[in-house]
């Protein structure tokens, strides 16, 4: 699929402890290096440990945030967020952190992920359905109706005693962080569906005291200073405050089951980040080495489609021995593609994002390589590029299973009919891309290829298997819940 192609995922969390430290430009550059993961909305809150101030907007993060806006955001505690919506529109109201002013100074919220009970979580809370706006909004709404009353003398810790209520009554995908005015807090949910990392700020040698950094994805860790430290625990809460960092876990045991997003190890994280404790490009290295393996085909060049199916391709080609080469230019300057509203503009932009290199392909017989097909338009029209750029025969070669299944933990596919392979077998999809044969990596394939031996993932899109209860909106998955 890569960067133009049309699945969606949500969000991107940064938050920053750092005492003695200006955090807002840490935030600011942890934000950009997550801005792969979410390009609707960016936005921060920031404390100086009696005051939040919240700034969010609709766009990039460079777009939002200047020099200027920056250096009035005076703090040492400050939590970031981008989004990209799949629940709720696109509208400034849902961009993130959330914010609700309880207690002292009040507290801001960054989701990553859906959750699956929102229906019943609304209807607990005696509200219409819907008029949370999102699922991050509701959560939010849940934590402040947990606080102390206003007027009432608290002791502080009204954030952790609501997070301890609210928490195991939550379904589905939510790594969440969250700020009040003197604590950062990073939560993942008890399957860990969406990734978060823990790392050390050390201290400088004039200067800063040092301190905690929490992200979406490690390589956000890298770009501020910070070190690695580990992934949270699905099911781990860790509250970062002037006593240090504690855990806990506010989930009952049997609920914790490890189930990281395939996906991210396919698509969706940077290829510098650490997941499981493998990096993400040596996987997809592999998983083009296992390709070639599986569905061997007779050709000239190996290509890959930027981004994300480069290093499949590199890996397709150092297994098969045909040479692998640059056969499309992508343009830098156009952001995912995936955010085009409609199916003619998603086809419009791919012109405008990859452009064939005619002499390099002209005549040849080529292996072109991508992680994923989810509907098949972009797909297709990239395949008619090819072939009108001069290349002889393209066998198209996927490092990832057919995706079949609709996501309800942060991938928007809600529909299972708008899924290319749900509703074609193999010979259907390769007439209908117009390609000479296609082929997928197995499901083996691809965990092999990852490398974690034990490790859990969701598979759910791939086999239909989903590790907890999910919704079944009306009209919408008719029939399509059981493999």
């Amino acid at each position: 699929m890569a960067q133009w192609g049309t699945v969606k995922e949500a969000c991107g969390v940064f938050g920053v402890y750092a005492p003695g430290t200006a955090v807002a430009p840490l935030v600011f550059d942890g934000l950009f290096a997550l801005q792969h993961r979410g390009q609707e909305s960016a936005g921060m809150a920031v404390s100086d440990g009696d005051t939040i101030t919240v700034v969010k907007e609709m766009g990039l993060v460079t777009s939002v945030f200047d020099a200027r806006s920056l250096s009035s955001l005076q703090g040492h505690l400050a939590l970031g967020h981008v989004r990209y919506s799949t629940t709720g529109p696109s509208t400034w109201h849902n961009a993130q952190p959330v914010y609700r002013a309880h207690g002292r100074a009040g507290f801001a919220l960054g989701h990553n992920g859906n959750l699956t009970n929102v229906a019943a979580l609304e209807d607990e809370a005696g509200m219409l359905p819907g008029v949370s706006g999102s699922d991050s909004d509701l959560i939010a709404e849940l934590l402040a109706r947990e606080f102390s009353p206003e007027g009432s003398e608290g002791d502080g810790n009204d954030l952790e005693r609501a997070l301890l209520s609210v928490l195991p009554r939550l379904e589905g995908a939510f790594s969440l962080g969250l700020m009040d005015e003197r604590r950062l807090v990073a939560v993942r949910d008890p399957n860990g569906f969406r990734p978060l990392c823990l790392g050390r700020l050390d201290p400088e040698e004039e200067g800063g005291e040092g301190g905690w950094v929490v992200a979406s994805e490690s390589p956000a860790l890298d770009i501020v200073g910070a070190r690695f430290v580990r992934e949270l625990a699905p099911g781990e809460m860790v509250v970062i405050d002037a006593d240090g960092l504690r855990s806990s876990w506010p989930f009952a045991a049997e609920r914790v089951d490890p189930r990281l997003c395939v996906f991210e190890f396919v698509y969706f994280a940077r290829p510098d980040s650490l997941l499981y404790g493998r990096q993400v490009h040596a996987a997809r290295h592999r998983m083009g080495e296992r390709l070639a393996e599986e569905s061997p085909v007779e050709a000239d060049l190996v290509i890959g489609v930027p981004d994300s199916g480069v290093p499949a391709a590199e890996g397709f080609a150092a297994r098969s021995g045909i040479r692998f080469g640059q056969g499309l230019v992508k343009n830098r300057y156009i952001g995912r593609t995936f955010i085009a509203p409609t199916q003619e503009a998603r086809i419009e932009a791919v012109r405008r994002k990859l452009n064939p290199l005619r002499e390099s392909i002209e005549g040849l017989r080529l292996i072109v390589v991508d992680d994923s097909v989810v509907r098949g338009t972009t797909t297709r029209q990239l395949i008619k590029m090819l072939r009108e750029a001069g290349a002889a025969e393209v066998h198209l070669r996927i490092s990832s299973p057919p995706f079949r299944w609709p996501c309800f933990y942060g991938i928007d596919t809600p529909v299972r009919d708008d899924l290319l392979a749900a509703r074609m077998d193999v010979e259907e999809i390769t007439r209908h891309l117009g390609a000479d044969s296609v082929a997928y990596l197995s499901l083996d394939g691809l965990i092999g290829a990852i490398g974690v031996p034990g490790a859990g993932f969701c598979t759910a899109c791939l086999t239909g298997d989903y590790p907890t209860a999910v919704p079944a909106p009306a009209g919408a998955l008719v029939g399509t819940l059981t493999p």
